[in-house]
This record gives C-alpha cells, structure tokens and sequence, in this order.
C-alpha cells in the first residue's frame, strides 16, 4: 500500500511540474511558468502542433511560402509545412554553421563548418556546393533578382542562384556586424577599422570613416543608416555625408532594431520597445515587451505591426503603440521565428520543434507561385543602351567575337562586377540583332554570335532577364535562337511565376515547333523543375511527359525521357 501511495505521489508530482516549452495561457489565466498571462495575451496555450527533430536547433529558422526550415546540430536541415508535416529532410555529412536563408523560390542556403556552401531546393534536393575557403560568418542574402550575397570575416561573396560567381570583395578590415540587406537592394556593413561601407548590387561601394565605430546599424528607407553606439546615442548617416536630424537620446543599447519608412523600432535590455521617427527626431510612443535583462533578439517591422523575438519568447505591437499580444518561452534552444501566416516557430532544447498561432492576420503581399515579389529591381530586364550600342560596326563578326571573348572571360573568373548591367544590354542587343548605331537590319549579326550571346546572359542569371528571354522565345523565328533562349532561361534556374513554362507547353502544341527547339524546351524545364522543385515541378512534368509521347520525335522524346529520369528521388 506504502509503495502504491508512493508512487501515486510521485506521478502527481510529475503531473505539476511545468513543461520545458511552455507560454503564457489564455487572457487571464496562469501560464505553467506561474506568469500570469495578460488580456493581450494570444488565443490558446497549446501549439498547433510539435514535431520531434533528433537534434538541437541550433539557430534561427526560416519561414517562407506557408513552411519553415530549421538547422539541428549533427549537420541535418529539415522542413515542415505550417500544419506540421515534414516535407524533407537533408544530410549535410558534416557539421553546419547555425545559419538558413530561403529565397523567393523556397531554395535554403547553408554552409557547413568547412566552408562548403550549399543550394538546397524547395524539395530538399541538393543543387550545387561551392567552397568558400572558410564558413560563413552571417546568414547569406537573397537580393532582389536571385542573387545571393555572402559573406566570410574577410570577404564578400556575389553568387547567382545557380552558384555562379559575379564578384567578390575583400575590404580593408574584416566585417564587425553581419552585413544588411539595404532597402536599395545593396548591402550596407560596418568594418572593423569603423568604415561604413554601402555596397550597391553589383560590387561598387562607398565609404565612410566613423570614430567610434558603430556596434549596431540598421538601414533606413531613403538610404541612410540609422547607427547606435554604446554610449546609447543613435545618429542618422546620410549616403551624401550631410548632417542628419538632431535624434533624442534613448534609454540605452538596443538589442536589436527594425525600420520601416522613415521609423525605426527598438528594443532594450529593460523590455522597453520604442518607435523613433527620423524625420521629426522623437519618440512616438514607448511599449512594454516580455523581455527582462539583455538577450540575443530580432525584430520584424512590416505593415502588420513591430515583433520582438527572443529565446524568452515573443510579442507583438501594433503601429500606434498598442501591445496586441504577448507570448513568453522557456528551454528554447535558438532565437523563434514568427511566419507571415501569424504563426511563431520555436525549436526546444527537449530536440522538439513547436508551432504557436499567435496572430490571425496574415501578411498582405504580392505572391507568386512561391514567396513574396521583391522590393525593387536592379534594371537587368531592361538596361540602359550598353556603351557600344552607337558603334557603327559593333556587329561586325570580329568585333563580336572580340567582346563576346571579354565577356565570357569575366563570367567565368567571376568578375563581372560594375560592369554586369552594360553586359547585359549588350548581349540583349545581339542576342536581338538591334542597336540604335549599327549596321542595318540588313546586316545582323552572324547567327553564332546571338547563339553565344543568350549563353552568356544565362550565365549572367539574373531573374529580371526571364521576360526578355520568354518573349525571345515566342517571337524569334530561328529554330537556333529559340533553343538558346531556351537553354539560357534553363541556365538560371528560377522561374517564381511560372512563365518559362507556360510558353514551353504553349509551344508543345501541336503541330508544335522545331525538333531542336521542343529538345532545348525539354532540357531547360528539366533544369527548371529541379531548381524549384513543386509546385512548378508538378506543371514541368506534365510537360516533359507530353514530350517524351511516342508520337514526338526521336530526339525530343530521348531529351524529355532524360529529364524525366534525373527528377527522380
């Protein structure tokens, strides 16, 4: 009987002791912490559903187009939808940095301890590895147009989303703070020596000498660099050098800070949240977070509202200073991450990973097949005349053949740099056989040399290219143009609206084109469908099936039945 009441005890006792993962309840309620929750707090205390992982979190997931990616110690990536299934999961063989970045297309890029760089597609499939020469020092950047910015200490990296190189850039001084995404689509960074440098998309910079340095910045919409010092005092940077607004003075350091507009948002030690305005120098209003001492944070700051998010857990504000929620965390194992469907991802130090509805609205943005559409553009679509295009005899054979070479040679040591958006308009230009100086319409450039030039712009990768290569596709009447148009718009790989492959199934009808063309169509949505993975894999196969039917011809089916195959698992 003595045993018995025994171990009822210690059943009940374990019954009471708190969850390792646990949040504030319901408005009103006592949270498993003994924190009483507040009328603010968000709509249940259960997550919506927990998935065990096998290993630690070991840093901030990523959360794109309704699913999240997370890293786990012993060198594995795995995804679920936001309804918790797993989706895939990734070996590295190796140990990986605690870093994930998702582009548009839902492509995650990581890199193991090595220095190994690696392009993981939407279905967990392995695209490219390049080794950096050392591991990666911050999370890489997706810029505007597929682009991926990445940085070591020492060195900055310009990668297309096929993994080709466009420029690299070793400062002076090694970076101090993890570069920033600026709102130009460039990357702003802090050195060690307390240069600022503001880095445009394409590897020109410019520099500014700050004493004392910076320990934290964040970008601002106008193209300045809101900075804070130690000391507490933050200061407005302006690109021209001219003195910015006199700013208040602030509470102290910020552990982390966001903009939007000309507002930043703030978040110190004490749990203060404040919202500063640049342009008229003062505080609009001051909220209470759930943070109490100083902790590694993040901030989202979208028309939704302002976020904090620490291991401790979350809250949420509204633009006028009105707290909508507050979500507190404990045994987390890295930083949450909150989704654009309102949901907060938390990975545990009990190897679980939690999924938290904390807010019902959901983030209004221009979609696609897959993320949001980017901010900008970089004016690769439609660049300015390249500086040859008023030379009379650019189309001569030899003078095509002399920059074509240039060209191709820059590409491939991974130096276009300054020089991509004037490659760009020249390739455009032969590629079409028009320049406003050259030769007549009657004399265009040898069919070789267009040929040569779509390979190239493929190579250049940048997403804005996609329409001018779709519509060369559709209005060209040489069977050789199509195919290389085709193949280039292969050679970049992403396609988030799904146009390449709307004009390849549009151009499979019968009586259908060329043999050549339909085989180039077969290769490049080969090359498509294992870039993006589902869902434009799903629109890519049924394509490929209907080329690989008995009744095409022998190299169209050969070509559709080989990228058929290498989509297997």
């Amino acid at each position: 009987m003595m045993k018995a009441q025994t171990l009822f005890s210690l059943l009940f006792l374990l019954a009471a002791m708190p969850a390792l993962h646990s949040q504030t309840g319901p408005a009103g309620s006592a949270s498993a912490d003994g924190v009483t929750a507040e009328a603010s707090a968000p709509p249940g205390t259960e997550p919506l559903w927990r998935q065990a992982l096998g290993g630690e979190v070991t840093g901030l997931p990523a959360v794109q187009a309704e699913s999240v990616v997370v890293v786990c110690d012993g060198g594995t990536l795995k995804c679920y939808s936001r309804t918790g299934r797993q989706l895939w999961t990734y070996f590295a063989r190796g140990r990986l940095a605690p870093y994930v970045t998702r582009s548009r297309e839902g492509t995650s890029y990581i890199c193991k301890t090595n220095g190994a760089l690696l392009a993981i597609n939407r279905a967990g499939r392995e695209l490219w590895q390049i080794n950096l020469g050392s591991p990666i020092s911050a999370p890489v950047i997706s810029g505007w147009d597929g682009r991926i910015f990445v940085t070591t200490r020492e060195r900055l990296f310009c990668f297309t989303a096929a993994g080709f190189r466009l420029w690299s850039l070793t400062p002076e001084s090694p970076f101090a703070l993890e570069p920033v995404l600026n709102l130009r689509g460039g990357i702003t960074a802090v050195l060690e020596n307390g240069e600022l440098l503001d880095i445009d998309p394409f590897g020109g910079y410019r520099s500014q000498k700050l004493s004392p340095a910076p320990a934290f910045i964040t970008p601002m919409e106008d193209g300045s660099v809101l900075s804070f010092y130690k000391t507490g005092a933050p200061e407005l940077i302006r690109p021209d050098g001219a003195a910015g607004p006199k700013l208040p003075a602030l509470p102290g350091f910020p552990l982390a800070a966001a903009s939007r507009g000309d507002r930043a948002a703030m978040v110190f030690p004490n749990g203060q949240v404040q919202l500063l305005s640049c342009t008229e120098g003062r505080i609009l209003w001051t909220g209470e977070s759930h943070i109490a001492a100083a902790e590694e944070t993040e901030m989202i700051y979208d028309e939704r509202g302002i976020y904090v998010l620490s291991r401790s857990g979350a809250a949420g504000f509204a633009g006028d200073g009105r707290r909508l929620w507050l979500f507190r965390l404990r045994g987390s194992a890295a930083l949450p991450a909150f989704s654009d469907e309102g949901l907060l991802y938390s990975g545990g130090s009990d190897w679980i990973l939690y999924a938290y509805k904390v807010e019902e609205r959901i983030r209004e943005q221009a979609g696609s097949l897959y993320g949001p559409a980017p901010l900008g553009s970089y004016g690769m679509g439609n660049p300015f005349p390249s500086p040859w295009a008023d030379y009379y005899y650019r189309f001569d054979e030899t003078q095509l053949r002399l920059q074509l070479s240039r060209i191709a040679g820059d590409i491939t040591e991974g130096r276009t740099g300054t020089r991509e958006r004037a490659y760009a308009a020249y390739l455009m230009e032969t590629a079409r056989g028009l320049s406003e100086g050259a030769l007549p319409a009657s004399a265009p450039p040898p069919l070789r040399e267009q040929i040569e030039a779509l390979r190239l712009l493929g190579f250049l990768g940048s997403r804005e290219t996609i329409p001018f290569l779709t519509d060369l596709f559709y209005r060209a009447r040489e069977p050789l143009i199509k195919a290389a148009a085709a193949e280039a718009r292969g050679r970049i790989g992403v396609d988030p609206d799904g146009l390449a492959i709307r004009v390849f199934t549009w151009a499979a009808l019968p009586p259908g084109e060329d043999e050549q063309v339909l085989a180039a169509a077969a290769r490049a949505a080969g090359a498509l469908c294992r870039f993006s993975g589902p869902p434009l894999s799903d629109a890519g196969v049924r394509l490929l099936s209907s080329l690989a039917a008995d009744s095409r011809p022998p190299l169209v089916r050969r070509e559709a039945r080989r990228e058929i195959d290498s989509l297997a698992p």
